[in-house]
């Protein structure tokens, strides 16, 4: 990996999310100076750079994990400060002591980093052994906080609704491909190559359910406190059920993919049950795109094409000897991805 990838994102952040941290900063800043009459609040400013976040649930997390470790971390540097004076390894022990607090109190990773930060910046900047400048560092944690949640609440973040909504409709679009990838197989014949292509494909279908939980978690998270919730929460809430029944599918469409490309040859065509098969394989794609397709208006006209295509189980024959193990696989997955797209809640 080139040095300069692994400190870039794939994506940037919001314009917004920069504008509401840099406007938290500033009335923190401003805030903590009139207050407190210290010319240079960097608690309070590193306090509101560090809760304004994506969502206000998280910055509530963040303010809470903030304000411990500040106190925490002041706390130990004014006791440090009394016994052992200004001293460069009275620091280092400090930074020790510290992490192994973090870790014996079994706290999250952004108050244990926060307290040795808070312990050494009290210690440097000095007036440590004073309670008066103890105090007043953690109140200036606090207006940060506070000035960061306010802002994050005033100024609302977004309902991350729509990469919810592409990343789940990508996933059930493209196992819907796949399965008319299957179905042409079972139903036309292919080369041992183009198996070979099919399988690779199907395979970047983990990639994208795990991208699609990523974007609904987040969707998840960013109704959370929102005032907007009420809005985007049944949207979301269908989204996540989608995303249940697609990870079923992947799971079951990989299965049959896997179980044509080793078991594949030119005599499966002529089994009645494997075209029938492939048959109900097309339908289900279709009726995949249709469950996942955006939802119509109300009073727009229905069309053929939008109602489902899955008919009634298949009537078992009796395959050839060398073709009963795949054919029984497949009619197994079949059933499963039969029953997540018409609704069914079993567990996999």
């Amino acid at each position: 990996m080139p040095p300069i990838a692994a400190v870039r994102a794939a994506s940037r952040s919001p314009l917004l999310q920069v504008v509401k941290t840099s406007l938290a900063s500033v009335i923190a800043w401003v805030a903590a100076w009139l207050l407190l009459d210290q010319p240079l609040p960097i608690f309070a400013t590193i306090a509101a750079l560090l809760v304004v976040q994506p969502s206000l649930n998280q910055s509530l997390a963040k303010g809470i994990e903030r304000s411990l470790g500040v106190l925490v971390g002041v706390l130990l540097a004014y006791g440090a400060s009394h016994l052992f004076g200004e001293s460069s390894w009275g620091v280092l022990a400090i930074i020790v002591v510290a992490l192994l607090l973090a870790w014996a109190l079994r706290l999250t990773p952004g108050s244990a980093n926060q307290i040795p930060i808070s312990a050494m910046l009290v210690l440097a900047i000095g007036a440590g052994n004073t309670a008066d400048y103890a105090l007043e560092r953690i109140i200036e944690t606090v207006i940060g906080v506070i000035v960061a949640l306010i802002v994050n609440f005033a100024i609302v973040p977004p309902v991350l609704r729509e990469p919810s909504r592409r990343a789940v409709r990508e996933l059930a679009n493209r196992i819907a491909d796949t399965l008319d990838e299957l179905s042409q197989v079972l139903t036309r014949g292919t080369e041992r190559a183009e198996l070979r292509e099919v399988l690779s494909r199907a395979r970047q279908l983990r990639a994208l359910q795990r991208d699609a939980a990523e974007q609904v978690t987040r969707a998840e998270e960013s109704l959370l406190l929102n005032p907007r919730r009420g809005i985007h929460r049944d949207e979301i809430a269908w989204d996540a059920e989608l995303l249940r029944r697609l990870n079923v599918l992947v799971t079951r469409v990989l299965g049959m993919t896997r179980a044509v490309h080793d078991h594949y040859d030119e005599t499966l065509r002529a089994e009645p049950m494997v075209r029938a098969i492939g048959s109900e394989l097309d339908r289900a794609a279709h009726d995949l795109r249709l469950l996942a397709a955006p939802r119509r208006e109300p009073d727009a006209e229905p069309l053929t094409a939008d109602l489902p295509a899955l008919t009634a189980p298949l009537a078992i024959a009796v395959p050839h000897p060398e073709h009963w193990i795949l054919i029984g696989a497949l009619m197994e997955d079949l059933r499963r991805v039969r029953e997540e797209i018409m609704g069914g809640r079993d567990d996999v």
